[in-house]
């Protein structure tokens, strides 16, 4: 089991996470990375805010339209 993470590597790990569900391993290095690093703790909130955001939008068929 690896310990330490590259950046590139947690990054990839984070958007890995937005469509499945990381493993035991994958969890705990990526979990002690972002305890160090402040660049991948920013990329993780940032990541939530699309989500978050995302969510929200109602999409193209929820929008209303005026036509007056």
């Amino acid at each position: 089991m690896k310990f330490r993470l590259k950046c590139r590597e947690a990054s990839r790990l984070l958007s890995e996470a937005e469509d499945r569900q990381l493993g035991l391993s994958e969890r705990v290095t990526l979990r002690l990375h972002l305890g160090l690093c402040d660049a991948c703790t920013q990329f993780s909130r940032q990541l939530g805010f699309l989500r978050r955001a995302l969510a929200a939008y109602p999409g193209p068929e929820e929008e209303t339209t005026d036509s007056a």
